[in-house]
């Protein structure tokens, strides 16, 4: 509900909009055809206060401030209401300022990416998209120094058990849950001190779940980051992430999620992220239980809850090679393989095709100029794959390594690159015609391979491969699958 106090304003904004109010207990946003205007509350609920006139116009300017780079077109300006002499109130005039409020362009209700998700809207183009853009806006942020992360996780772990327990989420359950919580802050304490020693801690967006994306002009578009407090959002990249893969693993599954995730490292190469997702994506869940437990019911909140208690207990990992000729589908099988594969939100799929994008500083959709596939090039590619398949798995998560493998020295090199994990190798194997008429096919991949690539590749022979060989001429995953020993359930 509004404020009595700003009842006035409520008032005039209606008026203005011709349009009832988008509410949440901090905010109320009025939606009218030119514009729309985000009126904070009079309210002071311990972790905010927006009591006072002068803080809401401070935080509305913040809001303005960190938002805009991001979201240029979306976000305009801060305005005053003011009490003109007549008495009545006024948008920007003379006077009194009685409030503040921030305007910004409308959005159409279903543009919001919580809403395209309902409706099944976010295919494959449109999640990495998603990824694309939260990517953009981590690389656009400095690092933050100072930060200890190990204490800052325990901020905000302790206000989430107290805001737990307030929400009346079964008090054993969420004792239990922050002992264990405790125990991997302990445990990944080293992890995440150096990982803001790398750098990864930013002023990040803070609250990145779908329905703080939306679609401007047709681009995928962080918006409403987190302006009332900078110890939350002055945060790890992995763990701003995290928010986002909680989310779409609770509501569209862990392929749209293991899809985002790889997306993601993808572009950065941030492999090292994994080792700190059971940690992340349970504190993201516990948030989301007690959040929704207390604005709708227990009950509501309690497969988060359940959620958060399944992150802390992940399987161990293993790492899977996937290897064969240009055109046998090793993406395809890869990214079928992953979401069923290790702790969640599945396994990370490193790609030899990507990290070489990466490396020259291109999107994987880019081609390159023949010089990259030089075999100094391609060595440095291996070794980059080899790197990140071994911080990933002794972060505790699986890998599918992707790449063609054509050598004797490419598979020994992935192979040693397990460490204690369990490791299986696919080797994939398709007629020559039909692999010609893949390739030919191709659209939007990250792959520059041609014919005239597989068929030099086919001529120089793989030498003697001890993986298990998959016939790919049809789809090899229910026999990948089986070899694994998964069923493919978190599909």
């Amino acid at each position: 509900m509004i404020p009595p106090a700003q009842a006035e304003t409520a008032a005039l904004l209606r008026r203005l909009t011709s349009a009832e109010p988008v509410e949440t207990h901090i905010s109320a946003v009025y939606v009218g055809r030119d514009a729309a205007f985000k009126l904070k509350k009079a309210v002071a609920l311990g972790f905010l206060d927006f009591s006072t006139l002068a803080a809401r116009e401070h935080f509305l300017r913040r809001e303005l401030e960190i938002n805009q780079p991001f979201a240029p077109s979306l976000y305009r300006d801060v305005l005053p209401v003011t009490r003109a002499p007549d008495g009545g109130l006024a948008l920007g005039g003379e006077g009194e300022v009685v409030d503040w409020v921030l305007r910004m362009a409308p959005v159409p209700a279903g543009d919001f990416l919580d809403a395209v998700a309902a409706r099944q809207g976010l295919d494959g183009v449109r999640l990495d998209a998603v990824a694309d853009a939260v990517f953009a806006q981590h690389a656009a942020l400095p690092p933050v120094a100072g930060i200890d992360a190990p204490a800052a996780m325990r901020r905000v772990l302790a206000g989430n058990g107290a805001a737990a327990r307030a929400a009346g989420l079964p008090a054993a359950r969420v004792e239990a849950l922050v002992a264990a919580t405790e125990a991997w802050i302990a445990r990944l304490a080293p992890v995440l001190a150096a990982r803001a020693a790398a750098g990864r801690v930013r002023r990040c967006h803070g609250d990145l779940h779908l329905g703080n994306l939306c679609l401007v002009e047709g681009r995928v578009t962080p918006f409403d980051a987190l302006e009332f407090d900078e110890d939350l959002a002055r945060i790890d990249t992995g763990y701003d992430l995290a928010f986002l893969l909680m989310d779409l693993d609770h509501r569209l599954g862990r392929a749209a999620a293991n899809r985002v995730l790889n997306r993601y490292v993808a572009r950065g190469g941030d492999a090292g992220l994994v080792a700190g997702l059971p940690l992340w994506l349970s504190v993201r869940a516990m948030i989301r239980a007690h959040v929704v437990a207390k604005a709708r019911g227990v009950g509501e909140g309690l497969p988060y809850l359940a959620r958060a208690e399944a992150m802390l207990a992940p399987p161990p990992p293993r790492l899977v090679a996937v290897g064969g000729l240009q055109g046998t589908g090793k993406s395809r099988l890869a990214r079928a393989l992953a979401p069923a594969l290790g702790a969640a939100p599945g396994a990370l799929v490193l790609r030899s095709d990507e990290i070489r994008k990466r490396r020259a500083g291109r999107a994987p959709e880019e081609r390159l100029p023949p010089e990259v596939y030089a075999p100094e090039a391609s060595a440095a590619v291996f070794a980059e794959l080899d790197a990140l398949a071994a911080e990933a798995l002794r972060g505790g998560h699986a890998v599918i390594a992707d790449a063609a493998f054509l050598r004797d020295s490419e598979r020994d090199a992935i192979e040693a690159a397990r460490g204690a994990a369990p490791f299986t190798g696919f080797w994939l194997e398709a007629p020559l015609p039909v692999l010609r008429a893949r390739i030919e096919s191709r659209r939007g991949d990250a792959s520059d391979a041609d014919v005239a690539v597989l068929e030099a590749a086919a001529a120089r022979g793989v030498g003697a491969v001890r993986w298990v060989r998959l016939d790919a001429t049809e789809d090899p995953t229910p026999a990948a699958l089986r070899c694994l020993g998964l069923n493919g359930d978190r599909l």
